[in-house]
C-alpha cells in the first residue's frame, strides 16, 4: 500500500549529483579481484578410513551425535568406593561386659534412703561405747574448763553431724580411708556404670562422691553419708557388669543406712577407744621401764594405772561389760548388713555378676591360705592352713562365700 505525501511535511529535494544506488567502493590497492582458493585438505592418516557423511534426516535438522571418547583415551570414571570393612567379631569379650551408655530418662524415687533393722541394731550396739566416751569427755571438759565444760560436751555431741557434711567427708576419705579422686580415665569408666546403677535404684547419683583406693585387692566400700569407694584393681580388671554389681552392693549400704550408722557409732566411740589405747601404752611403758631401769618404778606405775581402771570399773562395770561384748555383736550385725546389701544388688538385676565377683574373692582367699601354708613349711610338703580360732571367727564382719551364695540363689532362678 502506498502512503500519499503529507502536504504539511514536503519531501526534501535530492542532493545534487546523488544517485539512487551508491557505487561500489574502489578495490584495496594490491588486492586481487577474486579471493584465493581454500587450502587442500590434509592427507588421510595411514590406516584410517574417512568418515562417511551422515544420512539426511527427513524433514529437519539431524540431531547431534552423542559424544564418544576416542579409543586411545578410555573414559575417566570415578573409582568405586572401597567395600566397608566388616567389624571383626568380638573375641574374648566377657559375657558380663555391658554397655551402659544408652540410658535415657531416669525415674527418681521419692524415698532416697532409709534405716533398716540392721542399721538400728548397729546404733543400739554402739550406745555403750557412746556412754563411756560421754563420761570421759565430760570429765576432761570440766577438768579443763571448769563450769564451762558443758560447752565442750555440747560441741562434741554436735560433731556427729559432720558425718553428713561433704567437705568433712572429703577430709575423712583422704586422711583416714586413704582414698583419692579418680583420674579422668577412671571417671570416664566409673560414671556410666554408676549412672546405670542409680537409675535402676531410682536414686539421685550426683549426691554421692566416687573415690578410688590405690590397692591391688578386689574390694569396695561405702562410708559416711555420700562416699562410695572402689579399689584400682577392681576398676581395671572387672567387666562393667561386675563393676556395676559391686557398686550396687555399696549403694545398698547407703540406702539401708548401714554406712552412716556404723560411722556415727565409730565417731562417738572414739574417745573411749583412745582412752583404752592410752591405758595399754602406759602399761607397755611400765613393763619396759621395769625391764631396763627399775622394777620398783614399774610397779608404782602399774599400781596407779590399775587403781584408776578399777575405780572406773566399779562405777561403770555394767557399761564396760557391754562394751567388751559389743565387738562380737557388731560383727554379727555387720554380717547381716552384707547380706542385705547383696540382696539390694541382686534386686537391681546384678545377681549373676555379683556371684562371679564373690567367686573371684573366694578364689583369692583360698590362694592366700595356700600361700600361707607354703610359707609355714618351706622345706617340706605344704601343711594345711590352721583354722582360725572361735573368737576370731566371731569377729569376722563378712559372711563366708557359701552363706552369701545361699541367700543369692533365689535371684538366680528363672522367674515364671
Amino acid at each position: 500500500m502506498t502512503v500519499p505525501p503529507d502536504p504539511a511535511y514536503p519531501i526534501p529535494p535530492e542532493y545534487p549529483g546523488a544517485s539512487a544506488t551508491p557505487p561500489p567502493p574502489p578495490p584495496y590497492p594490491g588486492a586481487s579481484a577474486t579471493p584465493p582458493p581454500p587450502p587442500p585438505p590434509p592427507p588421510a592418516y595411514p590406516g584410517s578410513t574417512p568418515p562417511s557423511p551422515p544420512p539426511s534426516y527427513p524433514g529437519g535438522r539431524p540431531p547431534s551425535p552423542p559424544h564418544r571418547p576416542s579409543p586411545r583415551t578410555p573414559p575417566r570414571t570415578a573409582p568405586p568406593p572401597p567395600p566397608a570393612a566388616a567389624e571383626p567379631p568380638a573375641t574374648g569379650t566377657h559375657p558380663h561386659e555391658m554397655d551402659f551408655g544408652g540410658r535415657g530418662r531416669v525415674h527418681i524415687a521419692d524415698r532416697q534412703r532409709g534405716t533398716d533393722a540392721t542399721a538400728w541394731g548397729q546404733l543400739l550396739l554402739h550406745v555403750p561405747g557412746f556412754l563411756i566416751s560421754l563420761i570421759l569427755v565430760t570429765g576432761v571438759a570440766y577438768a579443763l574448763l571448769s563450769s564451762a565444760g558443758w560447752l565442750l560436751v555440747v560441741v562434741w555431741i554436735g560433731s556427729g553431724a559432720l558425718v553428713f557434711h561433704p567437705p568433712a567427708e572429703g577430709v575423712f576419705a583422704r586422711r583416714l580411708l586413704k582414698l583419692r579422686y579418680p583420674t579422668p580415665a577412671e571417671r570416664a569408666r566409673l560414671e556410666p556404670v554408676w549412672h546405670e546403677v542409680t537409675a535402676r535404684a531410682g536414686v539421685e547419683g550426683r549426691k554421692y562422691e566416687l573415690w578410688v583406693e590405690d590397692s591391688d585387692e578386689l574390694n569396695a566400700l561405702a562410708a559416711a553419708g555420700h562416699i562410695v569407694g572402689v579399689t584400682r584393681f577392681s576398676l581395671e580388671t572387672l567387666p562393667s557388669g561386675q563393676l556395676a554389681a559391686v557398686l550396687a552392693h555399696e549403694l545398698g549400704h547407703h540406702t539401708g543406712g548401714h554406712a552412716w550408722s556404723s560411722l556415727l557409732g565409730y565417731w562417738y566411740g572414739l574417745p573411749g577407744r583412745l582412752a583404752w589405747a592410752a591405758v595399754r601404752a602406759v602399761a607397755r611403758f611400765a613393763l619396759t621401764l621395769g625391764a631396763r631401769v627399775s622394777g620398783c618404778a614399774a610397779l608404782i606405775v602399774l599400781g596407779v594405772l590399775a587403781s584408776l581402771v578399777l575405780t572406773f570399773a566399779s562405777r561403770y562395770g555394767l557399761i564396760l561389760l557391754l562394751v567388751l561384748a559389743a565387738p562380737y555383736l557388731l560383727a554379727a550385725v555387720g554380717r547381716r548388713t552384707e547380706l542385705r546389701a547383696d540382696q539390694h544388688a541382686a534386686a537391681l538385676g546384678f545377681a549373676p555378676m555379683l556371684v562371679e565377683v564373690l567367686g573371684t574373692m573366694h578364689t583369692q582367699e583360698l590362694a592366700a591360705r595356700a600361700a600361707t601354708a607354703r610359707a609355714m613349711s618351706p622345706y617340706g610338703p605344704p601343711a594345711a592352713a590352721p583354722e582360725p580360732a572361735l573368737l576370731t571367727r566371731l569377729l569376722v564382719s563378712h559372711p563366708d562365700y557359701h552363706t552369701r551364695l545361699h541367700y543369692l540363689r533365689p535371684y538366680l532362678e528363672p522367674r515364671p
